[in-house]
Parts: structure tokens; C-alpha cells; sequence
């Protein structure tokens, strides 16, 4: 039986002894993950961990303000990060997703490794967790934040990398994170990928986009918020469907909504939206965002779909 009190004590005892007196950038999102490592790092070194939320364009609607705000409030030196343009330059032109999620990887450990320098610090603290390795390792998905595990140097990067959740499920990650006080905003914060919104827009990744998705997002996350879940997300499809707009033919975009239950992230189950909930998210989304013509659902478990459509 996993024992979170133990594994805390644990692994900041190996954080301590790893990072020793230098200085370590933790990366953060403000998921699950992530924040648990800037607490056990913290608890680590103290006023040596650099918490820094890379804003990548990327990400939804006031989350970078609201994470960086709630570290700020528990007095850890943060910092954001505006890397936005260098991240939509990286995935002009590339509409294959694993091509994407290399790119993002790439831009991503380009602009941690210029931080790290900047803050003269020696160690990236991250939130790999089992389900990223196993997914990257048996070739299902590269997950950005594996770089060790398939052959490839961080310090090609000028990094070293910690990973304290490396060994743990997403499940036990959340038991960590209620061990260590965290509000429910955080501990059950339910997955957001990596490479944020641009994997969830299918085709080419641009700043009008991803803006559509970040619409669509809000809206389901809105409405299905009493809804029990693992994940809820919008998923902004490549292709176009022919709808009408006042009257006059309209060729636009699909949004396909997805929830699904999971406990680890290895399976998945969708789940039974109702009705009455569908309707309106579909209202909402084709009346608020007038790009968007046609809503669909996924139905799917996971497998044989994976729970991200890419």
C-alpha cells in the first residue's frame, strides 16, 4: 500500500541530498504534478527553488496569472516566463502530432535551459510521473518531459534533471499533494497536457487556433464541472464541415467534446454525459464562438483511443 507521509519524507531527504547547496528551477504548470514538486522542493532547499511558469500562448484562459499568484502567496520566488512567440514559431508549418510534441519538447527545454542559466542554478526540478515514461518508452506518445528515458542528453540542454515523482501514478500523486496541504484546486486538479492547448488543436498549431480552443475549452469545462471526471476537454478537429450562418452556407470549424474516467491514466472509460449537458455545451460553443458549426462527442475508451486525440 502506498504510504504518502513516507514518500514525502522520502524523496525530500533525496532532493536535499541531490541538490545539495546549489540552486534549483522548478517547472511548473500548476497541475497536480508539478505543483507537488515545487512543494517537496521547496521543503527541500527553501528559498534556493525557483518556481518558473513558462506562459507558451499555450495554456488556458488566466492560467498563468492564477498559478504564478497562488506561489507568490505562499512567499516562493517565482517567475513567468513570456514565451509565447518563440513556441508558435517552432510549430509553424507542422500539423503531424508527434512532429508537434518534439517541437514543443525542444523549445521547451531550450527556454528551461536559458532560465536555468539566468538564475545560475544547476538542477531542473520536474513532474515526470510512471504514466509519462511508460507511455514515451513503449512509443504510444512522446511526453515533453522525458528526455533520459529515450537516449537524449539534458545536458545537450545545461540541465540536470530531478524527477521526485518519477516512480508514482497519477492517483498517488494526488495523495501526495492532500499529504502536503494543498487547496483542492490543485491536489484535484484534474490532467492538462503538456504542450497545452496545441494538443488539443489538430493540424497546424497558430495564435487564431488556438484562441478557438481556449473559447471551447472554457465552455466544457464550464459545464461539465459537477461532472465527475478524470478529463473533460474540447478538441479543435483539422478538417472543416459545411454549416449555415444567418441563412448563407457556412464552412467551419468541428469541436469534438470528451470526457472520460480513469485512475492511472493507462485505461479510460467514457463517460455518460447527459443529454440536457451536451445540448447546451453545444449551444454555447456554435452561439459563443461563431467559427465553430458543428459539436460532436467522443465515446471511445481508452484503449483503443488514447484519452488525448494526439
Amino acid at each position: 500500500m502506498f504510504e504518502p507521509e513516507k514518500f514525502i519524507e522520502k524523496q525530500v531527504d533525496e532532493v536535499k541530498e541531490t541538490i545539495g547547496d546549489e540552486k534549483a528551477v522548478i517547472a511548473t504548470s500548476g497541475g497536480v504534478d508539478s505543483t507537488v514538486c515545487a512543494v517537496l522542493t521547496y521543503r527541500a532547499i527553501g528559498d534556493r527553488a525557483v518556481i518558473v511558469f513558462i506562459d507558451d500562448g499555450l495554456m488556458r484562459e488566466g492560467e498563468a496569472e492564477q498559478v504564478t499568484n497562488f506561489f507568490k502567496a505562499l512567499n516562493m520566488n517565482t517567475r513567468l516566463v513570456d514565451a509565447a512567440t518563440e513556441f508558435f514559431d517552432a510549430l509553424k508549418g507542422i500539423t503531424e502530432p508527434e512532429e508537434k510534441r518534439k517541437a514543443f519538447r525542444n523549445t521547451f527545454y531550450s527556454v528551461l535551459g536559458r532560465v536555468v542559466r539566468e538564475e545560475n542554478a544547476k538542477y531542473l526540478v520536474q513532474g515526470t510521473i510512471a504514466a509519462d515514461i511508460l507511455e514515451t518508452v513503449k512509443g504510444i506518445k512522446t511526453q515533453h518531459n522525458i528526455l533520459e528515458q529515450i537516449g537524449i542528453d539534458p545536458e545537450s540542454y545545461g540541465l540536470t534533471i530531478v524527477e521526485p515523482l518519477r516512480e508514482i501514478y497519477k492517483h498517488e500523486v494526488r495523495e501526495v499533494a492532500r499529504s502536503v496541504d494543498l487547496p483542492a484546486e490543485f491536489s484535484e486538479r484534474p490532467p492538462f497536457p503538456g504542450p497545452g492547448l496545441a494538443t488539443r488543436t489538430l493540424g497546424e498549431v497558430t495564435p487564431e487556433r488556438v484562441e478557438i480552443e481556449r473559447r471551447a475549452t472554457k465552455i466544457v469545462e464550464e459545464e461539465t464541472s459537477a461532472i465527475e471526471s478524470f478529463q473533460s476537454m474540447a478538441v479543435l478537429m483539422n478538417d472543416k464541415a459545411t454549416g449555415i450562418r444567418a441563412g448563407k452556407r457556412a464552412y467551419g470549424y468541428i469541436i469534438v467534446v470528451r470526457l472520460v474516467k480513469s485512475k492511472d491514466a493507462i485505461t479510460a472509460e467514457a463517460v455518460n454525459v447527459p443529454w440536457t449537458v451536451l445540448k447546451r455545451i453545444d449551444k454555447r460553443i456554435t452561439t459563443e464562438i461563431p467559427e465553430v458549426v458543428h459539436v460532436l462527442y467522443s465515446l471511445t475508451d481508452k484503449p483503443p483511443a488514447t484519452i488525448e486525440f494526439q
